[in-house]
Parts: C-alpha cells; sequence; structure tokens
C-alpha cells in the first residue's frame, strides 16, 4: 500500500525541515521527502495537501482511557475515535483503570484492545506502585517487556521522597520515565478548585499552589540524585514552571508538560459552580496562566498533553465538591493549541515540537515525531485556518465533560494517518474531496 501526500506544507523539527515537499508512505513506514513536481509513482494513492500543514503525528503522553473497567465513561476503541479525530495518532494511556495496570497481563488488555480498534496507537503506562497505593512498587521490568512507554501512579502522587527515590531508581534501570502527579496531599485535602480569592467567594474548600509546587521541587531533587529522568504531569503554577526551569539549567533529566485548559481558563471559570471547570490541579489565577505561557513560549514546557479524563454525565451532575475531578481534552485540545500559535506565543514549529516531536523523546518512542525514512507513517495534518465550533454533542468520546462546548475556534487538525492508514478526515474535508472528485469526472 502506498499513499503520497502531495502540495503539502512539511514541518518536521526533529530533522529541521519547514518547508514545501511531498511525503511518500510505503507499507506503513516513511518512504521518503520528495520535491514537488516529481512524478507520481505507479500504484500510489494521492492525499493532496494544498495549503495544509503536514507534521509527524501528535502524541498525546497523558490520556484516561478507563478500560478496563470503567467502560461507561470511555473504552479504549471510543478513546482512540476520540483521538484521531482530535489529531492524535498516538495516546499513552494513564493506569489509573480497575484493575490497575501494575502488571503485563492489564498492558496486555490494553494493547489487544487497541489493536482491534485499529484506529490510533495506544501506549499503556505503567504504574509506579501496586494499585497507585503508594506503598510497593511495581514490576516495572515485566511490564515493559509487556509494552508500557513509561510508569506514573498519575490521579494519585506518589506520598513520600523514599518511595519515589526508589521508583526513580528502579524505572531508570529499565530506561522508563517516571511520571508524576504532584500535590502534597496533606496541603490539599478536601480542596476541590484552586485556594485564592474565588475559592473565598464561592465557599469552596482551595488547593494551594505550594501542594504542587512542593512535590515539582521534591522531584527535581530526587533526578539530581538519582540520575533518573522524571516527567511532571499538567504543571499549573509559576513555581512548578520555575521548578523545572532551574533543573534544566542543572542539566538535569526533567521534563514536563501542560494541558491545555491550564493556560485557557482561570479559577473564575468556576463562579457558576459548573462541575466541567472542576480538575486536578485545578484552574488557576492569571499570574499562574501568564507563567505557563511564558514556559510554553521559551521551551520550559516541554510537551502539549490533554489530561483527557472522561466522566459519566451523572457523576459531573452532583453537587461541585461531590462530583470527580477531570474533563475531556482529546477533541479540543490542538485547536486551542492553535490559539496560541494565532497570538504569537508560538509558532508552528514550536506547536509540532510540542505536540509530537518532544513526546516522541520525552517516553523513547524513537520511530515516532519525526520523517525520518523507515520511520512509523504517522501523520497529522493541520488547517490553521480552518473556522470550526466544537460541538460537544457529536463528540466521538463517549463522554461529554467539558467547558469548551460552543466554543468558536481557528485552526484543527483536518486528517489523520496512522501506520499509513487515513483513519480519520474532517467532515468538511471529506465534503470538498468528494465535489473535486465530481468535478474532474465531470471535466
Amino acid at each position: 500500500m502506498k499513499l503520497l501526500i502531495t502540495n503539502g506544507y512539511i514541518i518536521d523539527p526533529a530533522q529541521g525541515i519547514n518547508a514545501g515537499k511531498d511525503l511518500l508512505i510505503k507499507d506503513g513506514r516513511l518512504a521518503g521527502l520528495l520535491d514537488r513536481g516529481t512524478a507520481t509513482p505507479d500504484g500510489v494513492e494521492v492525499f493532496d495537501a494544498t495549503g495544509l500543514i503536514v507534521a509527524p503525528g501528535f502524541i498525546d503522553l497523558h490520556a484516561h482511557l478507563r478500560e478496563p473497567g470503567a467502560e461507561y465513561k470511555e473504552t479504549i476503541a471510543t478513546g482512540a475515535s476520540a483521538a484521531v479525530a482530535g489529531g492524535w495518532t498516538t495516546v499513552c494511556a494513564m493506569p489509573n483503570t480497575d484493575p490497575v495496570n501494575d502488571s503485563p497481563a492489564v498492558t496486555r488488555f490494553i494493547i489487544e484492545q487497541a489493536q482491534r480498534a485499529h484506529l490510533a496507537n495506544v501506549f499503556p503506562v505503567g504504574s509506579i506502585t501496586k494499585g497507585c497505593e503508594g506503598k510497593e512498587l511495581s514490576e516495572m521490568g515485566e511490564m515493559k517487556s509487556a509494552g508500557i512507554v513509561a510508569v506514573s501512579d498519575d490521579g494519585r502522587p506518589v506520598p513520600t521522597a523514599g518511595i519515589m527515590r526508589r521508583a526513580m531508581e528502579y524505572a531508570r534501570g529499565f530506561g522508563l520515565t517516571v511520571v508524576d502527579h504532584c500535590q502534597d496531599v496533606s496541603l490539599s485535602a478536601g480542596g476541590v478548585m484552586h485556594e485564592g480569592r474565588w475559592s473565598l467567594i464561592l465557599g469552596l474548600r482551595g488547593m494551594p499552589a505550594a501542594a504542587e509546587e512542593v512535590h515539582v521541587i521534591r522531584d527535581c531533587v530526587l533526578a539530581k540524585l538519582t540520575g533518573a529522568s522524571i516527567h511532571i504531569a499538567h504543571v499549573s503554577t509559576r513555581g512548578a514552571v520555575q521548578a523545572v526551569r532551574r533543573a534544566k539549567e542543572a542539566g538535569l533529566a526533567v521534563t514536563c508538560e501542560v494541558a491545555p485548559h491550564h493556560w485557557t481558563l482561570t479559577h473564575e471559570s468556576v463562579s457558576e459552580y459548573d462541575t466541567n471547570t472542576k480538575m486536578s490541579p485545578p484552574l488557576r489565577s492569571r499570574d499562574h496562566i501568564d507563567a505557563l505561557i511564558e514556559g510554553l513560549s521559551d521551551g520550559t514546557i516541554d510537551a502539549i498533553a490533554t489530561d483527557h479524563a472522561p466522566h459519566h454525565a451523572d457523576e459531573k451532575a452532583l453537587e461541585f465538591d461531590q462530583a470527580p475531578f477531570g474533563i475531556t481534552g482529546l477533541e479540543t485540545a490542538v485547536g486551542l493549541a492553535f490559539d496560541l500559535v494565532h497570538q504569537g506565543v508560538i509558532d508552528l514549529e514550536r506547536m509540532v515540537t510540542l505536540c509530537s516531536t518532544n513526546p516522541a523523546r520525552i517516553f523513547g518512542l524513537k520511530d515516532r515525531g519525526h520523517f525520518s525514512e523507515k520511520a512509523h507513517a504517522d501523520v497529522t495534518i493541520l488547517d490553521p485556518t480552518h473556522e470550526w465550533v466544537f460541538d460537544a454533542s457529536t463528540s466521538k468520546s463517549k463522554s461529554r465533560n467539558t467547558p469548551f462546548h460552543g466554543r468558536h475556534m481557528t485552526g484543527a487538525a483536518v486528517a489523520t494517518i496512522v501506520g499509513g492508514r487515513l483513519v480519520y478526515l474532517n467532515p468538511d474535508y471529506k465534503r470538498i474531496t468528494e465535489l473535486k472528485r465530481r468535478e474532474a469526472s465531470a471535466g
């Protein structure tokens, strides 16, 4: 099977390519970049990408697909469908399922379900501790042999420095990155939103920025002690960004990600008690958002991740302090990232770096995140000018818990190619393609 993507503009930061070229795919692998005007090989299907950006497939380092155990919220198949609709060719699935992904059996189950769905690549993340309980380390080596790409107890922070030190030393021996949900629960216990002016106004218990920052600083210190690679999940505070910046300056193997809702919304969004604004870490104040935007611009923040966290409508219909944390994000993240481009915070190359190049590097996905010959043929095709409105009722996810329903966006992923297969084409582009075919037949 051969596919030629023609007339697009290639952005591949890993190879320093930023130019108009054609991309040839053969049998699920990259077969080469061709100069425009090169004769089309025989037996090749052609995708016309005129006016579009062609990027290495986007990789989401942080999503919750809920299967096994909570299939009423999401399944691996529906999550993968939402992923490709949002432009993500690869999703890294967090381990807080039921049972927790703390064994090779659960790891293999997730991989098998993803293969049956045959949409996005789904790479399991194994738990750091058994049951994500923060007590006994999981069998990381066995899980890596089964297919995990990193370890995390996300949803729960690793409680003590002693456990985290042993986890980092153990993971380093297997070449696994440790991903930490940084939160000191002795400071944040009972909190349901950011501690600040609006938590006082609304009468809701707050989670101080310090709860996140204490653990980020701890993990940076342990990275120096152990020499392990630590990835800070969903940073949301100024102090967290500053701690990561200092760790990078010191040459430590510390990386971090940010989720779009944390740079897009402030804690004032909670003012209507909409549980779709309840997440952990919580929406913060403008000062923290400014720090996140600065970190995205100057390179401190390495990746954009969705933190896709689907919940059933009945759960989110509870009172604010009783509802679960989290929102969906796979279908809105790229559109929200384009806001940064249009505002001049980052350029298109930096956006591709944040969504593809760096995520591949952080989790050691060597054959992804670039267009080198023989790499996996995962491609995200973008239209920076496409105007659209997100309608949660048409989401591919099983859940609808989003604060972005009805939001107007400019810029989207319009086609997603996984392993050389076109697995998603934006409905607007389907209509355009069909019209072109009809015109060609009539002519």
